[in-house]
């Protein structure tokens, strides 16, 4: 029979798969906001711009899924 509570490693499995899916997210709005902003001709200087506003999201989105899928495997391994 299965136990019905969960154990704390399957809730570092199951937060990295979030995180992993936050971060996700985050590398698509990215992609997303650089190609509308690529699509509506901006001069360089307002390229600039919008490219130096998503570098910090692109980032950061990175670096939570990387956590993420490290927290899955971990859990993974533990388990």
């Amino acid at each position: 029979m299965e136990n019905a509570t969960s154990s704390p490693l399957e809730w570092i499995i199951w937060t990295g798969a979030a995180l992993s899916l936050i971060g996700l997210a985050g590398l698509i709005w990215c992609i997303v906001r650089v190609a509308r902003a690529k699509r509506s001709g901006l001069d360089d200087a307002a390229m600039r711009a919008v490219l130096k506003s998503a570098i910090p999201v692109n980032m950061g989105a990175l670096f939570l899924s990387a956590i993420g899928l490290m927290m899955v495997i971990l859990g993974i391994f533990l388990t």
